[in-house]
C-alpha cells in the first residue's frame, strides 16, 4: 500500500516543479511581461477587424466598410490640460466634454471610453498631430459600414455602439464596441464582426508612439468578418421599391424550389446610410418618432393582415384533401352565400353561375368557398373538431405560427382554433356552429397573415405540397448554407395530386378571371387578386377603412422560378394596385425588362398619399379586431 501511494505521489511532484518553474521564469527571469504590466510607457491598443461585406446573388456589392476614426479616453492618464483648445480641436462644447469625461470615470478609470464617434478620415487628419499633447486622449481607428445602395435598409439592417443593456447580455462586448442592431447585421453578427487583435506599443515621455513593444512578439493581428452572399436580387429588390414609391405595404419574392428570398420590400423605407456616422442618432430619432408612416416597421414580416381571397386556395385544397368535394362539382352563386334562420348574406360580386372549382378561383366566388368551408367543418361531429381539423391543414403551409427564417424579427400572424372560439363564444354556455366563423372561407374573420407568410404559401402551391423555410443568406464565405433548418423540405398535410386543378384555376386567374387585363406576353403566370376589408377600432367604434388590394403568384406555371405576394394597403381592391405590381416584379425577374409599359407608367404616376391623409388611416397594422 505505501509503495502504491509513493508510485503515485511521483507525478503529482513533477507537475508541481513544471509549474513552479513555469512561474519563476514568467515573473522572475523573464522581464517582458513584468515590463507589459507595470512600465508605463506600454500601452495596450485594441486593432479592431473590418466588418464582413455583404453581396447580392449575383456578386454585387451591396454593404462594405470605410475608415474611421474615434477619439478615446482613459481616466487615470489623464492630466490637467486646456479644455478650451482641446474643444476647439474637437468641435465639442464644455458641457459635452464634462459629461463624455464624467461618463468615461463612471464605466472605468482603466479601460478606454469613447468621446468622440465616428470622424472621416478628412476631419481626423488636422487634429492628427495635435491630440498627441493632451494626456489620456488617443484615437482609435475603426471602419464604418458603407451601403452601396439607396434601397433595402429593412433587410441589411444596421450597427450601432453596444448599450448597457446590451453590455450586460453579452460581456464579450466593451464599451465602444458596434454590433448588429437589425436585419443581416444583426441575425449574422457572430459571422460579420470579426476579431479584435492587440497591438502594444511604446511611448515617451510627451506621450508620442516611438515603436511597438518587443518587436510585436505579444501583438495579435486582429481577423476580419466573414463576407456574405445574400439570396436578394439587387436589380428586383430595386425595382420592386421604386414601384411602391408614395405606397405603403410589403412585398416578398421567393425562389420556390429553395425558399431563398429574391426581394424583401416594405414601403415607406428609408435610405441605409441615414444610420451610419456621426448623424445617426439624430437620424434614427426622426424615423422612430414618425408615427404616421412607421419606417422602421417592416411590413413584409411584422404587418398582420386579414389575407383576403388568396387564401381561398387553401381552402380548395382542404376541401379536397377532405373528400367533400371534387374539381367537377358546381356551385351556385345568387349573389352571395345565404346562411342561417334569419338568412343572413355572404355578399359576392356578379360572375357566371354555377362554377366548379376551376372558375370558382379565377371568378373568385364567395359562395363556393362558403360552401367548400361549411362542408370541411361540418365533416366531423362537432365543430371543434371541425376547426382543428382545418387549422392543422392550414398551418401546415407555414401560416399562423413563426416560419423561422434568418430574420432577426417577424410575427407569427393568426389562425383560429376551437379553443378561441370556445372562449369567445363562452362555449359551453353558447354553442357555436361552423356558420359562426364563416368569413375564414374567404380569408377573412379572425385570420392573420404577414406578407412573407403569403409568399411561403403560395410557393408550397407552386412545389405542389412543399416549401423550404424562407432565408436570406446563400453563403458565408463562399461556402454555401449547411444549415438543415432551411435545406431539408416541409411537407404539407395535403396531397400532391390534388395541386393541379388549384394550379389550373390560378392561370385561369389571369386567362380569363380577375387579372385577365394584367397578362404578360410569353409567361404563363399563376395568381390571384385580393381585397382585404379594413378594419379599426377607435374609441370603442369599429371603423371600417379603405381595403387593401392583396395578389399572390408564381411563374412560370410548369416550371415556378419566383412565388410573391404583394400588399398594398388602402389599394381598394386586389389586382387594381396589387396586381398591376406583381405582374411587373414578375417580368422584370424572368425577361430583365419590361413589355408592359401601361402597368408600369399607371403604378408610377399613382399615388396613395391622400388616402393615407385621412382620418385613422395611419392605423391599419393590426385591422382586424
Amino acid at each position: 500500500m505505501e509503495k502504491r501511494s509513493y508510485i503515485l505521489s511521483i507525478p503529482v511532484l513533477l507537475i508541481s516543479i513544471i509549474f513552479i518553474g513555469r512561474l519563476f521564469y514568467l515573473q522572475i527571469y523573464n522581464t517582458d511581461y513584468r515590463a507589459l504590466s507595470k512600465n508605463n510607457a506600454i500601452k495596450t491598443l485594441e486593432e479592431y477587424p473590418k466588418r464582413g461585406t455583404i453581396y447580392d446573388r449575383n456578386g454585387r456589392l451591396l454593404v462594405s466598410n470605410q475608415p474611421s476614426y474615434d477619439i478615446m479616453l482613459i481616466p487615470r492618464e489623464l492630466k490637467s490640460f486646456d479644455t478650451i483648445g482641446f474643444c476647439k480641436l474637437t468641435n465639442l462644447s464644455k458641457k459635452q466634454l464634462k459629461k463624455e469625461i464624467k461618463n468615461a470615470k463612471r464605466y472605468s478609470w482603466r479601460k478606454p471610453s469613447t468621446i468622440i464617434k465616428n470622424l472621416t478620415k478628412t476631419e481626423y487628419a488636422w487634429m492628427q498631430e495635435k491630440i498627441r499633447s493632451y494626456p489620456g486622449f488617443y484615437p482609435q481607428k475603426r471602419s464604418l459600414r458603407y451601403y452601396h445602395t439607396n434601397y433595402g435598409a429593412n433587410l441589411l439592417g444596421y450597427i450601432g455602439e453596444v448599450n448597457d443593456y446590451i453590455l450586460k447580455k453579452k460581456p464579450q462586448y466593451k464599451k465602444g464596441d458596434f454590433i448588429g442592431i437589425d436585419g443581416i447585421e444583426k441575425q449574422y453578427e457572430n459571422e460579420l464582426k470579426g476579431k479584435k487583435g492587440i497591438k502594444y506599443v511604446q511611448k515617451d515621455k510627451y506621450n508620442r508612439t516611438i515603436g511597438t513593444f518587443a518587436n510585436g512578439t505579444y501583438d495579435t493581428l486582429p481577423v476580419n468578418g466573414k463576407s456574405l452572399t445574400s439570396t436578394i436580387d439587387y436589380k428586383l429588390q430595386t425595382y420592386s421599391e421604386k414601384l411602391f414609391k408614395n405606397k405603403r405595404g410589403g412585398l416578398v419574392a421567393l425562389e420556390p424550389k429553395t425558399g431563398e428570398i429574391l426581394a424583401l420590400v416594405t414601403a415607406p423605407n428609408y435610405k441605409p446610410n441615414l444610420l451610419v456616422g456621426r448623424k445617426r442618432s439624430k437620424n434614427f430619432s426622426k424615423l422612430y418618432y414618425d408615427s404616421i408612416a412607421k419606417p422602421l416597421f417592416d411590413r413584409s414580416i411584422q404587418g398582420e393582415y386579414p389575407p383576403g381571397s388568396p387564401f381561398k386556395v387553401i381552402n380548395a385544397l382542404i376541401a379536397l384533401q377532405e373528400g367533400v368535394t371534387n374539381t367537377f362539382e358546381k356551385i351556385k352563386c345568387k349573389r352571395g352565400y345565404y346562411y342561417g334562420k334569419k338568412n343572413i348574406r355572404l355578399g359576392c360580386h356578379e360572375h357566371a353561375s354555377p362554377l366548379d372549382m376551376r372558375n370558382g378561383i379565377s371568378h373568385s366566388c364567395n359562395a363556393y368557398f362558403a360552401t367548400m368551408y361549411r362542408r370541411i367543418i361540418e365533416k366531423y361531429k362537432t365543430p371543434q373538431e371541425g376547426i382543428d381539423r382545418w387549422n392543422k391543414h392550414v398551418k401546415s403551409f407555414g401560416l399562423g405560427q413563426y416560419l423561422g427564417n434568418d430574420l432577426p424579427k417577424g410575427r407569427p400572424g393568426k389562425i383560429p382554433d376551437s379553443k378561441l372560439y370556445n372562449r369567445y363564444y363562452q362555449y359551453p354556455k353558447y354553442k357555436w356552429y361552423a356558420t359562426a366563423t364563416i368569413s375564414n372561407a374567404i380569408g377573412q374573420g379572425e385570420i392573420l397573415c404577414t406578407p412573407m407568410q403569403m409568399a411561403n404559401m403560395i410557393a408550397a402551391i407552386a412545389n405542389k405540397g412543399y416549401f423550404y423555410i424562407p432565408h436570406i443568406v446563400k453563403e458565408i464565405d463562399g461556402k454555401p448554407i449547411e444549415d438543415p433548418k432551411f435545406t431539408l423540405r416541409k411537407n404539407t398535410t395535403i396531397d400532391k395530386k390534388h395541386f393541379d386543378p388549384i394550379i389550373e384555376g390560378m392561370h385561369k386567374v389571369y386567362l380569363e378571371g380577375t387579372a385577365k387585363t394584367l397578362q404578360v406576353e410569353g409567361i404563363d403566370i399563376c395568381g390571384k387578386t385580393g381585397t382585404a376589408e379594413n378594419y379599426t377600432r377607435i374609441n370603442g367604434k369599429r371603423i371600417q377603412l379603405t381595403d387593401h388590394s392583396v395578389f399572390v403568384a408564381f411563374a412560370p406555371k410548369n416550371d415556378p422560378k419566383i412565388a410573391l405576394c404583394v400588399f398594398v394597403e388602402n389599394g381598394y381592391w386586389g389586382s387594381r394596385y396589387a396586381g398591376r405590381m406583381a405582374s411587373l416584379v414578375i417580368e422584370k425577374y424572368l425577361k430583365d425588362s419590361i413589355s408592359r409599359t401601361d402597368l408600369e407608367k399607371w403604378i408610377n404616376n399613382h399615388s396613395l398619399e391622400k388616402e393615407y391623409a385621412k382620418p385613422y388611416s395611419g392605423k391599419p397594422f393590426r385591422i382586424n379586431q
